[in-house]
C-alpha cells in the first residue's frame, strides 16, 4: 500500500523526517518497506533562479533574436540571447543558469552552456513553462509577477514541494489502516497529535428531488447500503491537484467522477462506486443475489458467469450493474455523456465479498478492503465528502437526500480487561494512566473501570480487536516493543525466570560445532610431567602447583597448558598411524604466584596431517595455520558480538604465532607448533595448536542477536596487487583499509600471495580483494575510484606499497 507523505500531512500535522515516520509506523506494525523520493519537477528545478530584464535590444545578425542583460543576483547581470517573442526589459523571468540541467516535458534533457547564437554571447537561458516540465506552453517565455529577490530559487515561487511515497507491507488484519486517514489515525497515537478530517458541514440539508431508490434483499451480505442522487453533472479531466494525488500512489487519472471515488476511497478506506443514473433502470437500485450461472460483463469487458452466493447490485429490472463491493459493469459506468450520478457508498459483509472475489479472481482496491472488513459507521460520511468534491469539480447539483439503509446497527464490541493481564502478556507493569492514554488515542473507550480492570469498548473499524490479548496487543505496539528489555536467553514463554548465561551450554555449542567439522573431543589428565616446564622453557617451573602426595614423578604437578597433554594424545595416534588429526580439549590450567593459586579454563584445538583424507576427486594437501585459523575465528564468531584485533607475537611454543585480541585483552593464541618441540614427542609431521581463553571467553560473550536488513544495492567488488616489505601482515594492511574508508568498505581479503626471484629481495606481493558497498544507494564509478584511489594512496604513504598496475 502507498501513502503520499504530502497527502498524509492534510489531515495530521507532520514535522519529522520521512525516514523518522517510517520508523514509527514500523514500530506500530505498520511495517514500512521503503521510502521513495518524488521530486514534484523533474530536476527538482536546480539552477532555475529569477531573474530580471535589465535591458533588451535586437541582435545585430538576426531579425528574431533579441540580446538581453539580466540580474540574476550575480556580482553582474548576465548576457543572454533569447528568442521569445514576448521578452522585454523590466520583467521577472525564470533564467536557467549555466551548468543547470533542463527536462523538457517534450524531448531530451539538456544542460545549459555558455555559447555564442550568431557570434554573440550567451550565458544562460530565459525559459518557457514547457522547457522546465511546468507546462505544456511554448509561446513565449514566462513572466513572474513577483518581488522575490533576484537570485532567488525558482523553486521558492513555485512553491513546489517533493513528496515521498511510503510503502507499507499492510498485513491482513490492518484494514482499518489501509488509507491515509488510517495511518494519520496510528500517527496520532504515537505522536500525540490529531487528525484532522475533512470538514463535511457544507452538505446541504432539507433537499428536495427525485433520488433512485434503493431496496436490500440480502441485509446478511449488506448490513448497510448508502446513497444519494446528483445532477448537473459536466465529466470531464480532473484538475492537476486531485491528478497528482492519485498519481503520487500509482493511479492512473479516468474523469473527475471516478478519480473523486478513487480519491475519497484512499483518504477514508471506504470504497465508492459511481452509476450513471439515466442507465439505471426504474431509477431503483436491488441489492440481491442472482442465479446461478446468470451471465455478466465486467468493466474489463470479460463475460462472467456469476455463483450462487455473488452479491449484486441490480436496477428495477433486476439486472446487474456491478458485483457488489468487487467490479463494475460495462453497461452503467460513467461516461462523457453522463449527467445524472447514482453515488453508492456501503458495507458489505467481508466473507461475502472474499468468496466472490476468489472465485471470479479478482483483485481491486475495493474488494482488498472489503474483504477485510470496512468500517460500517463511515457510510455516509464518505458520500458527503465525495457529494461536496462533485459539486466543487465537476459542476454537480446534490439532487437527493442520503438513503441510508442500516436495519441493524453494528454494536462496538465489549471486552473485558484486567491490568494483571496486560502486565503478564507484556512482560513488565505499565503504568494504567499510560494504558488509558494509548487507548483512548487509539478511539477505545474505557468503561467500568475498577482497580482491576476495565470494559474495552472497540469501535467497528477495528475488525481485528476481538479479545482481551488484541487490546493488550494494541497497548504494547502504540507504548512501544522496544521499550521491553530482551531478557538474557530467548524463550517461548516469556513469563519464566531466565538463567544467568550459562558457560555449560556455551561449551556444549562450541562441542557440537567442532564435532561437525570433523573435530574429536579429548579428557587428559591434569597431571603431568615436572619436566614439561623445566626442559622445555614454555612455563616457569616456579610457578607449577607442585603435588604433595605424588604418586609417580610423571604425574608431579598440575598442567600449566593443554599443549604437551595434547601432544602426548597426538603422538599416541601417529604412532597408531592415525596420522589425520582434528582434536580439542576443554581443559583446566593452573598456576601459582605468591602462595595464591589460579585455575584458568582453556579450549585447546590441534590440527595436523592432511586437510582431506586421500580420495579420488580431490589432490591431498597438508593442514596449514589458515585452516586453523578459520577454526578459530569459526568459534570465536559463534559467541561473541565483537570485531577481533591480529597481532604476530612470539612464543617458544610456536614457530610463529599470532595472538587474537578483544580490545587489550588476549583471548586465543594459535600457531605452528615448533619442530624441536614436536620431535621431542616423536611427532615429525606439522602440528597446529590454537590455546583459547575460555574464561575470558565466557565474561565477554552476550547472548544478544545483532541483524541487519539485507541490503538492497549491490556489492561492487575491486582487486588489487601490491608489493610490500616481508615485515607488513595482512592484518596492517588490512586495519589500515578500514582506518581510512569505514563507510563503504566492507570487507578486504586475500586470495594469493608470492614470495620469489620475480620481485626484489625482502619483498613480497599480495594480491587483495575490497568488497564495496552502500546500503542507501547504487555506488557509482565515481565514488569506487575514488576510494580505491585513497586506499592505494594511504598504503604507498604509510606503508611504502608499490601498486601493480
Amino acid at each position: 500500500m502507498k501513502i503520499s507523505l504530502n497527502w498524509l500531512k492534510e489531515y495530521i500535522e507532520l514535522d519529522e523526517s520521512p525516514e523518522k515516520i517510517g520508523e514509527r509506523l514500523t514500530d506500530t506494525g505498520l511495517e514500512v518497506e521503503s521510502i521513495e523520493t518524488i521530486e514534484a519537477v523533474r530536476g527538482g528545478m536546480q539552477g532555475l533562479v529569477i531573474g530580471e530584464v535589465l535591458q533588451c535590444e535586437p541582435h545585430e545578425n538576426a531579425d528574431r533574436l533579441k540580446v538581453t542583460m539580466v540580474d540574476i543576483g550575480a556580482d553582474e547581470p548576465v548576457q543572454i540571447v533569447c528568442g521569445a517573442p514576448n521578452v522585454d526589459a523590466g520583467q521577472k523571468v525564470v533564467v536557467a543558469t549555466v551548468g543547470t540541467m533542463l527536462y523538457p516535458k517534450d524531448g531530451e534533457a539538456f544542460e545549459i552552456r555558455k555559447a555564442k547564437i550568431r557570434g554573440v554571447a550567451s550565458a544562460g537561458m530565459i525559459c518557457a513553462e514547457d522547457e522546465i516540465g511546468l507546462g505544456e506552453s511554448h509561446d513565449g517565455i514566462m513572466v513572474l509577477s513577483t518581488d522575490l529577490d533576484n537570485g532567488t530559487p525558482a523553486a521558492n515561487y513555485f512553491n513546489l514541494q517533493d513528496d515521498h511515497i511510503i510503502e507499507i507491507g499492510l498485513t491482513p488484519n490492518r484494514a482499518d489502516a489501509a488509507s491515509h486517514i488510517g495511518v494519520a489515525r496510528d500517527l496520532k497515537a504515537v505522536l500525540h497529535k490529531e487528525v484532522l478530517w475533512p470538514d463535511v458541514s457544507a452538505f446541504p440539508d432539507n433537499i428536495s428531488g427525485t433520488p433512485v431508490s434503493v431496496e436490500v434483499l440480502n441485509t446478511e451480505a449488506c448490513p448497510r447500503y448508502s446513497g444519494l442522487t446528483l445532477e448537473n453533472i459536466t465529466v470531464g479531466p480532473s484538475p492537476e491537484w486531485l491528478q497528482n494525488r492519485l498519481r503520487s500512489i500509482g493511479l492512473a487519472p479516468i474523469n473527475n467522477i471516478v478519480d473523486i471515488t478513487n480519491f475519497v476511497l484512499h483518504e477514508t478506506g471506504q470504497p465508492m462506486h459511481a452509476f450513471d443514473a439515466d442507465k439505471i433502470s426504474g431509477q431503483k437500485v436491488i441489492v440481491q443475489t442472482l442465479p446461478e450461472g446468470t451471465t455478466f460483463t465486467t468493466l474489463d469487458e470479460k463475460e462472467r458467469k456469476l455463483a450462487a452466493g455473488d452479491l449484486m447490485i441490480c436496477d428495477g429490472g433486476n439486472s446487474g450493474m456491478c458485483i457488489a463491493g468487487v467490479f463494475g459493469g460495462t453497461g452503467s459506468g460513467v461516461k462523457e455523456s453522463t449527467r445524472r450520478v447514482f453515488l453508492e457508498s456501503a458495507y458489505f459483509s467481508p466473507d461475502y465479498i472474499r468468496k466472490t472475489a476468489q472465485y471470479h479472481k479478482l483483485k481491486t482496491d475495493a474488494s482488498f478492503r472489503y474483504e477485510r472488513g470496512t468500517d460500517p459507521e463511515i457510510t455516509v460520511y464518505a458520500l458527503k465528502r465525495a457529494a461536496l468534491l462533485m459539486q466543487e469539480i465537476a459542476g454537480a447539483t446534490i439532487a437527493s437526500e442520503i438513503i441510508d439503509i442500516y436495519p441493524q446497527k453494528i454494536e462496538p464490541k465489549i471486552i473485558e480487561v484486567s491490568y494483571a493481564h496486560i502486565d503478564r502478556l507484556i512482560g513488565i507493569p505499565v503504568p494504567t494512566p499510560t494504558v488509558e492514554t494509548i487507548l483512548k488515542r487509539l478511539d477505545i473507550q474505557m468503561t467500568d473501570l475498577t482497580d482491576d480492570g476495565f470494559r474495552a469498548v472497540v469501535p467497528p473499524y477495528r475488525v481485528d480487536v476481538t479479545r482481551e490479548a488484541d487490546i493488550i496487543e494494541e497497548v504494547l505496539r502504540i507504548y512501544g516493543f522496544n521499550q521491553v528489555p530482551l531478557p538474557e536467553s530467548l524463550s517461548s514463554d516469556f513469563l519464566a525466570e531466565f538463567d544467568e548465561k550459562s558457560p555449560d551450554k556455551l561449551q556444549r555449542t562450541i562441542s557440537d560445532l567442532l564435532v561437525s567439522n570433523g573435530f574429536f573431543e579429548i579428557i587428559t589428565n591434569s597431571l603431568t610431567k615436572p619436566a614439561y616446564s623445566a626442559d622445555y622453557g614454555v612455563s616457569n617451573p616456579e610457578e607449577s602447583v607442585e603435588i604433595l602426595n605424588k604418586l609417580s614423578e610423571d604425574l608431579g604437578v598440575m598442567r600449566q597448558s593443554l599443549l604437551f597433554s595434547m601432544l602426548e594424545v597426538a603422538q599416541y595416534n601417529i604412532s597408531h598411524k592415525q596420522t589425520e588429526l582434528r582434536l580439542f580439549e576443554f581443559g583446566k590450567e593452573y598456576s601459582k604466584h605468591d602462595d595464591k593459586y589460579t585455575e584458568r579454563q582453556r579450549l585447546g584445538l590441534i590440527f595436523s596431517g592432511k586437510f582431506l583424507e586421500e580420495n579420488w576427486q580431490k589432490t591431498d594437501r597438508d593442514v596449514h595455520f589458515h585452516d586453523l585459523s578459520g577454526v578459530v575465528h569459526l568459534i570465536l564468531s559463534r559467541i561473541l558480538n565483537a570485531s577481533l584485533q591480529q597481532e604476530v607475537v612470539s612464543d617458544p611454543r610456536f614457530s610463529y604465532t599470532l595472538s587474537l585480541r578483544v580490545g587489550k585483552r588476549e583471548i586465543a593464541r594459535l600457531g605452528m607448533v615448533d619442530s624441536k618441540l614436536s620431535r621431542k614427542f616423536g611427532i615429525r609431521q606439522n602440528v597446529y595448536f590454537a590455546d583459547i581463553d575460555w574464561d575470558q571467553v565466557i565474561r565477554i560473550s552476550n547472548n544478544s542477536i545483532i541483524f541487519k536488513e539485507v541490503a538492497k544495492f549491490p556489492e561492487v567488488r575491486r582487486d588489487l596487487s601490491l608489493v610490500i616489505s616481508k615485515n607488513i601482515t595482512f592484518e596492517d594492511i588490512r586495519m589500515l583499509a578500514l582506518k581510512n574508508e569505514s563507510k563503504i568498505l566492507k570487507d578486504v581479503r586475500m586470495f594469493d600471495v608470492y614470495e620469489g626471484d620475480k620481485i626484489e629481495s625482502g619483498k613480497k606481493a599480495y594480491a587483495l580483494t575490497f568488497t564495496l558497498q552502500d546500503r542507501n544507494r547504487t555506488l557509482d564509478d565515481k565514488v569506487i575510484d575514488k576510494t580505491m584511489n585513497r586506499l592505494m594512496s594511504a598504503f604507498e604513504t604509510e606503508l611504502n606499497a608499490l601498486i601493480r598496475k
